[in-house]
C-alpha cells in the first residue's frame, strides 16, 4: 500500500472539532423563457429546490463524508433556517448537539436562484448581529469540554462573531497545554497571528487583505510567484508552521517557517464549480496532517479532494471512497504514465524532505564526460544529502551549442550521468534554462559550475521563488570537452566543433 493511500485510509474514525460560522445554503432552480411584464427581469419557472450545510457546516459535512467523527461548534438563530440546517446536518450524520441557539441571532442563510443553470441572484440572511454575551460564554464552556475529545481542530471563520477574541485566546491556551493539529481558514487572519497554527489556508485575495495591501497587486494574477511572496510575508507576520496560499486552477503555494515555498499544481477540470471547494481543501488538509502526512503530501491529497469538489454541482462534499480511488489512480498513473519520470522524481524528493534531507540540483549537457564533470558533481553532492542532475535534451543542446551537437544522444548522456556515484537522480529537461524544472523539483540548493554569479544566472529568479540558494563551484577541467572534441575532429579530418559542459 502506498504512503498516500495509507494516509487517506487513516481518515476513518478520526475525531475533529470544527469551530466557525455555520450557514444554510439554499438553491432554487428553474427555467426562464420570458421577461416579466412588471420589470426587466426573467420569469423563472421553479423546477427544483435544495438546502444543504454551508460555511463551517460544509467543512463538517466534508469531514464526515471523508470518514471522520465531527464535533461542530457554532451558532444558529431560533428560526426556520436554523431548524432546516439542523435537519440537513442530521441527514448527513452530523451531530447538531453542540450548536448554540441564540434568540438574538439570525441564522446565516445564502439563497441562490438559478435559471437555466445560470445564477440570477443570491439573497443573504443574517450576519448583521453578533452572538450575545450568554452565547459567547456557552461557546467557551463547550470548547473547554470538547477539546480533549478531538485529534484535530478546524476553524472556518467568516468573521460573523463565533470566533470572538475570548474564544481564540481560550483555544490558544488549550493548545498550549495539549497540542493538536490546527487548520485555519479565516477572513481575519490577524487574530490568529500568535496561535501557533499548524496551517493557514488563505486564497490570494485573502492573503492580500490580511497583509493590509487591499486589492493592490491582484492584477498580477494568481501566479505561483505572487502566492510565494504573499506566503512568505504571512509567515513572517504570524507564528504559523505553514501557509498554503490557494490559487484556484493554478493549485497551491506552500510556504514553511524557513520561507521555503513549494508550488503544487492542480489538475485540469473540465466543468468547474468553486462553491465549497475551499471547504473540501481545508477539511482534507486537516485530516491528512492529523493522520501523519507531511505538509507537502497533505497539500497533494487536499488538491485531489478539491479537484473532485469543483467537478460537482453546488456546495460540494467529497466522500472517502472517491478520494481513496482518486489518489490510488493518480499514483498508478504516476508509475505508468508518460510523465512518470518527473512525477516519480518529485515523489522521491518529497520523501527525502520528509526525512529532513537537503536536496541539491545542478544541470548541464554532459556530452563527453570527463574527470572534471565527476569532480564537479562530487563537490555538489557534498553540499547536501541528495543530488539531482538535469540533462539537456538533444533539441536544447542544438540551440545552445549548434546544429552539430550533441555528439552523444540524450538517452546515452542521461544513462552515463545517472551511473555516476555522486548522482542520486538524473532527468532530461527540454528548455535552455532549467527554470521550469527548478520550480517543479524545488531544490534547497542549486549548484552552477563556471564563472556565473547569483545576479547574472538566468535561473536565479526560479531558485529564489522556491526558497532555495545558489552555490557557484569552479568547473575543474572546463576546457576538457572542447579539447576532446577538437582532437576527435582532427583525427577524423573534420573542422573543430564548439564544445563545453
Amino acid at each position: 500500500m502506498s504512503a498516500t493511500v495509507d494516509i487517506v485510509r487513516r481518515f476513518r474514525d478520526m475525531r475533529v472539532l470544527v469551530i466557525g460560522d455555520v450557514m444554510l445554503d439554499s438553491y432554487l432552480e428553474g427555467s426562464a423563457s420570458r421577461i416579466c411584464a412588471e420589470g426587466p427581469v426573467p420569469v423563472v419557472h421553479k423546477s427544483g429546490e435544495e438546502r444543504v450545510p454551508g460555511g463551517a457546516a460544509n467543512v463538517a459535512a466534508n469531514l464526515t463524508a471523508l470518514g471522520a467523527n465531527v464535533i461542530l461548534l457554532g451558532v444558529i438563530g431560533a428560526d426556520l433556517s436554523g431548524r432546516t440546517l439542523r435537519t440537513s446536518l442530521r441527514d448527513r450524520g452530523i451531530d447538531d448537539t453542540w450548536l448554540v441557539e441564540d434568540p438574538e441571532t439570525v441564522t446565516l442563510h445564502k439563497m441562490r436562484i438559478l435559471a437555466n443553470g445560470q445564477y440570477v441572484v443570491r439573497f443573504d440572511e443574517g450576519g448583521t448581529s453578533r452572538p450575545s454575551a450568554g452565547t459567547r460564554d456557552e461557546l467557551l464552556a463547550t470548547l473547554e469540554h470538547v477539546y480533549a475529545q478531538c485529534d484535530a481542530v478546524v476553524v472556518s471563520d467568516y468573521d460573523y462573531g463565533v470566533l470572538s477574541d475570548e474564544l481564540v485566546d481560550h483555544l490558544r491556551a488549550l493548545r498550549a497545554r495539549d497540542p493538536k493539529v490546527l487548520a485555519i481558514d479565516s477572513k481575519r487572519l490577524s487574530r490568529f497571528a500568535e496561535s501557533a497554527v499548524t496551517i493557514i489556508t488563505p486564497n490570494v485575495l485573502e492573503a492580500h487583505l490580511a497583509l493590509g495591501s487591499g486589492t493592490s497587486g491582484i492584477e498580477q494574477g494568481d501566479s505561483p510567484q505572487t502566492a510565494a511572496r504573499l506566503g512568505r510575508r504571512l509567515i513572517e507576520a504570524t507564528d504559523a508552521e505553514h501557509i498554503a496560499v490557494t490559487m484556484g486552477r493554478a493549485g497551491v503555494c506552500l510556504v514553511d517557517r524557513r520561507g521555503s515555498s513549494r508550488h503544487i499544481p492542480a489538475h485540469p477540470v473540465s466543468h468547474s464549480n468553486d462553491v465549497g471547494a475551499g471547504d473540501s481543501f481545508l477539511a482534507t488538509s486537516a485530516l491528512a496532517l492529523a493522520a501523519g502526512a507531511s505538509a507537502i503530501r497533505a497539500m497533494r491529497i487536499a488538491i485531489e479532494a478539491s479537484c473532485i469538489a469543483v467537478g460537482k454541482r453546488r456546495t460540494a462534499v467529497v466522500h472517502h471512497q472517491e478520494l481513496l480511488q482518486r489518489v490510488s489512480l493518480t499514483e498508478h498513473v504516476t508509475q505508468s504514465g508518460r510523465e512518470s519520470s518527473l512525477r516519480t522524481l518529485i515523489a522521491s524528493i518529497d520523501a527525502a524532505r520528509e526525512q529532513g534531507k537537503t536536496v541539491v540540483f545542478t544541470n548541464g549537457i554532459f556530452d563527453l564526460l570527463h574527470a572534471g564533470h565527476v569532480e564537479f558533481l562530487r563537490r555538489a553532492r557534498e553540499l547536501g544529502d541528495l543530488l539531482v542532475v538535469g540533462v539537456n535534451s538533444d533539441r536544447t543542446t542544438r540551440l545552445l551549442k549548434g546544429e552539430r551537437r550533441p555528439i552523444n544522444g540524450e538517452q546515452d548522456r542521461l544513462a552515463l550521468v545517472r551511473a555516476l556515484d555522486p548522482v542520486d537522480h538524473a532527468i532530461l529537461f527540454d528548455e535552455e534554462v532549467p527554470s521550469a524544472l527548478i520550480r517543479s523539483l524545488q531544490p534547497d540548493i542549486h549548484v552552477k559550475g563556471g564563472d556565473y554569479s547569483d545576479v547574472d544566472l538566468p535561473e536565479a529568479e526560479a531558485v529564489e521563488e522556491v526558497g532555495g540558494r545558489i552555490v557557484i563551484l569552479p568547473l575543474a577541467g572546463s576546457q576538457a570537452t572542447r579539447q576532446m572534441i577538437e582532437r576527435i575532429a582532427v583525427l577524423a579530418g573534420a573542422d573543430g566543433l564548439d564544445g563545453e559542459l
